[in-house]
């Protein structure tokens, strides 16, 4: 409650006649330079005001004395990168794929600008850094669907996997059990074979017979696919769809057809070219 202003004996100063259960509030002023201080921020604040932009009104802002933008600023950094980066990707147009890996200078930039490519349209499926998933492909590994060249990877990355692009990578696994083909039980046994071919699971007569008549004509005699196909290898035990008894009987039963987008029209050529030269060096490219 409010008292009359006194001396404090102890501290010497005036307080501001509050009290609270007995205790005075001593009348404190702040430290001449944080007044100072504050001053200092309000004087710049207006005149930070005054030169940039700031204010907003009902139709746009106050530009500032400056005319500074920075947007405009942002603009101009990224028009000047674009053309300090004109260069090299012309030359990445003009060069062949195999001689960008042999230029030092051409490979880095194309592995920086594949990585980033890369990161904006194909992580979504193949994973950060191409470790693939279910039904996508890992990227890190020699083992290749379509073929691990240089060339190879250029043409899935360009014309995709089963689309309507007339170029597109194209093959058909026939649906053994859906449409008749091998009844359940056959299915079954092809695919304890199958598991076999890399030491998973023990073969029966039956199950190499049916693989034999069904199979081998695109994964070959001993299961190790042929590239022109797209047929994958049985043999290494690496599986697009998983490797389980289950996985595998439900591949052969169902089948597995998976697309992958066509990539010309939506990427320049430079980036295409890129992108194909980062996938090769992921891992295991021939």
């Amino acid at each position: 409650m409010p008292t009359k202003i006194e001396k404090d004996t102890l501290s010497g100063r005036d307080t501001t006649g509050h009290e609270w259960d007995g205790v005075k509030e001593l009348n404190t002023p702040l430290p001449t330079w944080w007044i100072y201080t504050f001053y200092a921020t309000v004087v710049f604040a207006v005149v930070y005001c005054a030169l940039y932009p700031s204010w907003p009104w009902l139709n746009g802002h106050a530009q500032g004395m400056l005319g500074y933008w920075s947007r405009a600023e942002l603009t101009q950094e990224l028009a000047d990168q674009a053309k300090a980066r004109a260069g090299f990707v012309d030359r990445i147009r003009k060069t062949p794929l195999a001689e960008i890996n042999k230029d030092p200078e051409l490979f880095n930039f194309a592995m920086a600008g594949g990585r980033s490519a890369f990161q904006t349209n194909c992580m979504q499926c193949h994973g950060a850094g191409g470790a693939g998933s279910r039904g996508f492909p890992a990227l890190v590994d020699d083992d290749w669907i379509w073929g691990g060249s240089l060339q190879d990877i250029h043409a899935t990355i360009e014309h995709g996997i089963r689309n309507a692009d007339d170029k597109s990578r194209q093959s058909m696994m026939p649906r053994f059990g859906v449409d008749g083909l091998l009844t359940g039980a056959q299915v079954a046994a092809v695919t304890d074979y199958v598991l076999s071919l890399s030491g998973k699971a023990p073969a029966t007569p039956e199950g190499a017979q049916i693989f034999q008549e069904q199979c081998v004509a695109c994964h070959g005699p001993q299961g190790k696919g042929n590239q022109e196909l797209g047929a994958p290898n049985l043999t290494d035990g690496i599986w697009l769809y998983g490797g389980s008894h289950d996985a595998v009987y439900r591949s052969i039963f169902y089948a597995r057809n998976g697309s992958m987008p066509a990539w010309a029209g939506r990427l320049d050529e430079a980036t295409i070219k890129m992108l194909t030269i980062y996938v090769h060096a992921l891992g295991g490219g021939r």
